[in-house]
């Protein structure tokens, strides 16, 4: 099994994760969740707000959590405090996302451990979009280097 972080493992998300469900999308340009969003819907990315407090954002209808999601999630991409990562976590385990990924500065390890457990890739306190850029070149990933 891949673990958390590694090379590989962001690899294979950016490949088989189409789908991405993202937990704390604000409406708010300035939002680093906005910008990254935004981001990921430019490269192609299927975007799904999760937010309790919005109804659309990025002209896709926002979802209170997870679970109210009507379709399959590859990837859920949290953008909240570390201290509400636990419930995500266990959400995306629920509907049986492909992976979790934990932005920047967002850090849980017994949640990231769960989630290994459960099956699923984790990456954890990096951002999606530094790392799309790092690792695309043209039409292929390459490798990255991982903290």
């Amino acid at each position: 099994m891949k673990k958390m972080n590694e090379a590989e493992t962001i690899k294979r998300i950016f490949i088989e994760c189409r789908k991405i469900a993202v937990v704390g999308l604000s409406s708010n340009p300035y939002r680093p969740s906005n910008s990254i969003a935004s981001f990921m819907k430019e490269q192609g990315y299927v975007i799904i707000p999760v937010n309790p407090n919005e109804k659309k954002v990025l002209g896709e209808k926002a979802y209170p959590n997870l679970l109210a999601i009507p379709e399959k999630i590859d990837l859920v991409s949290i953008f909240r405090r570390p201290e509400e990562v636990s419930k995500v976590v266990d959400e995306a385990i629920k509907i049986k996302a492909k992976a979790v990924w934990m932005q920047e500065g967002v850090i849980d390890r017994k949640a990231a451990e769960r989630a290994e457990k459960a099956g699923l890739l984790v990456v954890m306190d990096r951002c999606w979009a530094m790392d799309f850029a790092r690792f695309k070149k043209g039409k292929e990933f390459i490798g990255i280097a991982t903290k």
